[in-house]
């Protein structure tokens, strides 16, 4: 008995001794094992930077918390999993699930927590009396849910409705699929769920799980580093107005210094624009109008020569849609020549003066019925507004998995031979064809029916666009200059532009009061187009020095059980699923007890 227990001790201590060994390894090698066949816990090495600077609590509220279907339960596992993948890499990481417009007891202050916090994220709050007042004001409130809906709302922060099925019982849900990260004393708010027009709430759902860790990484950079970067607007060429792009220009403020730059100063102090200019990280050139003089050419392209990147948003043809607005229903696309051309072939493209008709299109509604009756609206397609989609085969990350981006007026990019590295990040459908201006262009042609004969002697796939990445050779290289410039250089950096051939890509519509609505949302039809996060991955891309958009080429896939099988075959599944487990448990149990029996009886 005496050696029985000496071994007893023995193996306790030796057990005892591995266990600390173990732990004092843990503490100097610390390791987590994704078993994963797509690595989808696993951490890019940009995450772990970003995260590495998270020195004091950063916290994280998700809404996503209450009676969810299947696929949002879902979306709830795989964020909080990813945010305790997070957390263990970083304690500092707090985060917590939260019904926003849970009623149950002692939910009144987290509530008014809540409300303060939205506050703080629309840029409301500037001041301490501003901060007392709001507080104040959210102390009186007696309706909170609806206070904290308004919040959301009045943050583009939409809800959806969800219905809930139990075996034909049909029940409404309200879901808040967004984050929010607070850092100190900012604040920024992280989408949980994509919108992909047309698709099912399954794919909604695995294609929000891909860009999650995308998604929350931004979210952690935006709040844990002061803005640095310095974007430019360019104005003085007819450019696109400032409130047709303010929903843009608002999301890159969130992330960068922007302001404008007018090159009107070229005229009188071509060396100095050229000298300030280079101050910025980005150039953004949005829908000119009028024709660029030299100097301002070559100020422009010393900005590209000396590394600055930049975004052109070029309409090649003139024409609006609201010139068609008009008793003959008809208006003239003629070319738009801005002077530009010339810097384009030097660096590896042409814009061709052309409208691309596409069967793959987006709607608009036209008035119809008999003269004098009650106005009705028809939604129809308009061709020379294609609804393009990313192709999702070797897709670049500025477009992987993006839903349709709309485009009105969009031209054909012609992709030019030279050292310079092309890629092609949107094209037409294969049904598109160019149509050659001046052109009448008439809103009856929505009633045209189209065949495959009409595209026959089109290839289609027209590129609509174009990134380049390169070093990029001076226009004005074995040229007169426009002006004397000391600092002038024939020859560039590694550098990057983006080029897409519309304009009102990044062009917001309004409301009835002149205010703008969120870029890629049409009033007319209701539809929310991938505009605005097409436009900001081009930004972000082009000043991202970490790589962080690197995160979005990630692919996740998540196994779905089949409703309708389930369903079919639910009284199967429950004795599979239960019935089995518990059949094993007791004959396991029952061999156990036997075996001891037998054993011990001796």
């Amino acid at each position: 008995m005496r050696t029985y227990k000496k071994d007893n001790l023995k193996k306790l201590f030796v057990t005892i001794g591995l266990l600390i060994l173990v732990n004092i390894i843990g503490h100097f090698w610390f390791h987590r094992f994704d078993l994963t066949k797509d690595k989808r816990y696993t951490l890019s090495p940009v995450s772990l930077d970003i995260i590495e600077q998270v020195k004091e609590p950063l916290y994280v509220d998700v809404f996503l918390e209450g009676q969810f279907p299947g696929e949002f339960k879902r979306l709830q596992t795989e964020t909080r999993q990813l945010l305790e993948e997070f957390k263990a890499y970083n304690t500092e990481i707090e985060f917590r699930f939260i019904n926003p417009v849970d009623d149950s007891e002692g939910m009144e202050e987290q509530k008014r927590q809540l409300i303060y916090d939205l506050f703080k994220l629309n840029g409301v709050i500037k001041s301490e009396k501003e901060e007392k007042e709001i507080k104040q004001s959210i102390a009186g409130v007696t309706d909170l849910n609806k206070a904290i809906q308004d919040t959301f709302l009045g943050n583009g922060m939409l809800p959806i409705n969800v219905t809930l099925e139990d075996k034909g019982k049909q029940t409404q849900e309200v879901v808040f699929p967004w984050a929010i990260a607070t850092y100190k004393n900012r604040t920024v708010k992280i989408p949980l769920l994509k919108n992909l027009m047309g698709a099912s709430t399954q794919n909604k759902v695995e294609s929000s799980v891909q860009h999650m860790e995308y998604a929350f990484a931004n979210a952690f950079n935006i709040v844990t580093n002061q803005k640095e970067k310095k974007v430019a607007v360019i104005k003085g060429n007819g450019e696109m107005h400032d409130l047709l792009m303010a929903d843009f220009i608002k999301q890159v403020r969130e992330q960068y210094y922007i302001g404008t730059f007018t090159l009107d100063s070229v005229a009188n102090q071509p060396a100095e624009s050229a000298a300030a200019l280079k101050k910025y990280d980005l150039a953004i050139i949005a829908k000119p109008k009028e024709k660029f003089s030299d100097a301002e050419k070559q100020v422009l392209d010393q900005f590209v020569i000396n590394g600055g990147k930049t975004l052109w948003l070029m309409d090649a043809v003139n024409i609006e849609m609201d010139s068609l607005y008009n008793e003959n229903g008809a208006t003239l696309a003629y070319p738009n020549d801005v002077n530009l051309n010339d810097m384009f072939f030097k660096y590896g493209f042409r814009i061709e003066p052309e409208l691309i008709k596409d069967e793959q299109a987006t709607p608009i509604k036209l008035a119809t019925g008999q003269e004098g009756s009650g106005t009705q609206y028809t939604q129809y397609f308009w061709k020379y507004a294609p609804l393009i989609y990313p192709s999702e085969k070797d897709a670049n990350p500025i477009v992987k998995n993006l839903d349709g981006i709309k485009f009105d007026f969009a031209n054909p990019i012609d992709v030019l031979q030279n050292d310079i590295k092309k890629t092609v990040l949107l094209k037409s459908s294969p049904f598109s064809k160019p149509i050659g201006t001046p052109v009448e262009v008439k809103l009856n042609m929505v009633s045209e029916e189209a065949t495959k004969a009409d595209y026959a002697n089109s290839k289609g796939g027209f590129p609509v666009a174009l990134l380049l990445e390169g070093k990029f050779s001076s226009v004005f290289k074995n040229r007169v200059k426009a002006f004397d410039d000391r600092s002038f250089k024939d020859e560039g950096v590694n550098n990057k532009m983006i080029v897409i051939s519309d304009g009102d890509v990044i062009r917001n519509q309004l409301d009835k009061n002149y205010q703008p609505l969120e870029l890629g949302y049409d009033k007319w039809v209701g539809a929310m187009y991938g505009n605005k996060e097409f436009a900001m991955n081009c930004v972000n891309y082009l000043l991202d020095d970490n790589g962080l958009i690197s995160i979005r080429s990630k692919n996740v896939s998540l196994a779905a059980l089949d409703k309708t099988k389930v369903y079919d075959n639910y009284t199967q599944s429950q004795i599979i699923t239960i019935g089995v487990p518990l059949i094993i448990l007791l004959v396991f149990g029952l061999l156990f007890t036997f075996l001891r029996k037998r054993k011990y009886s001796r």
